[in-house]
């Protein structure tokens, strides 16, 4: 498979046309990846544009491709979106890593009540720090749309989100399985996955999210970390809606 590179001059590019990686980005494919002149590769802006094209010189600054191809990705429907709770050490890191090789389209930080983790005065470094994971991780899995990483919500913003999304809070001791609902779960509207932190959910949130809509599931018998559950749950999904 091609090596894949994310560029905004993508967007505009059309076959024929010269696109110039310089930058990170251009390192990555010079110093990391190694690309060669003549090597065919792909391209994209990280907004459904999807280029094919051949590496005509390489620089360590600076690669240069021509456009032989160009395909417009239409954006998923409906959009799978990924709440994940902050968590300690590197756990929810991995969550938004994983769930965007998986699929996901759009994550929410969120700062439950058993997080503990803080974001607080550092929550734009952490917001950065998400969103170069996932632009890596997007590239990696060759993905046309990059997912959106939203600002960090609270319990209250999940609540007004469950009257007009369809929110999935995951929960090991509920009665229904996301795979039995699976399918049905969209009504044409985002289909948002709760994935609370170590310590699980609070007993007050789930009655609030459920109180405004939300419905409580599980993924099976056992019992999954936060840094995995968003990830199984996503590839439930996909293979539901048939993106699999």
């Amino acid at each position: 498979m091609a090596l894949h590179f994310v560029t905004d001059d993508a967007g505009h590019a059309e076959p024929g046309d010269a696109v110039v990686l310089t930058g990170a980005e251009a390192h990555h494919a010079a110093a990391v990846r190694r690309v060669r002149v003549d090597e065919h590769v792909t391209l994209g802006d990280g907004r459904g544009a999807w280029l094919a094209g051949i590496v005509t010189a390489v620089t360590p600054k600076q690669v240069d491709v021509t456009v032989t191809a160009r395909d417009d990705v239409a954006p998923p429907a409906p959009r799978f979106v990924l709440v994940q709770a902050l968590a300690k050490g590197d756990r929810d890191e991995l969550a938004v890593q994983a769930a965007t090789e998986l699929g996901v389209d759009a994550i929410l930080p969120w700062q439950a009540a058993r997080s503990v983790s803080r974001w607080d005065a550092k929550a734009d470094k952490g917001l950065a720090r998400w969103r170069t994971i996932v632009r890596e991780a997007a590239k990696q899995a060759h993905r046309a749309w990059i997912p959106e990483v939203e600002g960090v919500v609270r319990t209250a913003d999940l609540v007004r989100l469950a009257r007009t999304a369809s929110v999935l809070v995951l929960e090991p001791s509920a009665s229904d399985r996301l795979v039995t609902i699976a399918a049905e779960a969209s009504d044409g509207r985002d289909v948002v996955l709760v994935v609370g932190p170590e310590g699980g959910i609070a007993p007050e949130e789930l009655t609030a999210l459920s109180d405004a809509g939300a419905r409580i599931v599980r993924l099976g018998d056992t019992v999954l970390r936060t840094s995995t559950a968003g990830a199984a749950a996503i590839a439930v999904l996909s293979a539901a809606h048939g993106r699999w």
